[in-house]
């Protein structure tokens, strides 16, 4: 999973203006992202049509509050440089939901 640079709304959405992403919001301290951070490889495997961007929150604050993500983990996929879903909240996520979310995604 590569990292995501320190970077705003508008730079983002012109770096990921083709093909499909899915940014996942974490944070070193999150004790709910270290849960799913061991399923992330296996996620990735299934789902390789999308480029996974991990955004760390506390670098990215700014990019967060322009996004509305208020909870972490938090998964929001694009398409071709448009969101076409997310799955955002302060509850711990598991890998199940995570691949119930991105199924949801494809139809």
């Amino acid at each position: 999973m590569k990292d995501l640079p320190k970077t705003d709304l508008a730079t983002l959405k012109k770096d990921i203006s083709a093909g499909k992403y899915m940014l996942f919001f974490t944070a070193d301290w999150c004790p709910d992202c270290r849960f799913i951070k061991p399923a992330m490889p296996e996620i990735e495997k299934t789902y390789s049509d999308y480029q996974f961007l991990k955004v760390d929150r506390d670098e990215n604050i700014d990019l967060a509050g322009e996004m509305n993500i208020m909870g972490i983990p938090s998964f929001v996929a694009y398409d071709n440089g448009q969101e076409i879903g997310r799955f955002s909240n302060a509850d711990r996520k598991t890998k199940q939901e995570v691949e119930s979310f991105i199924d949801s995604l494809q139809k």
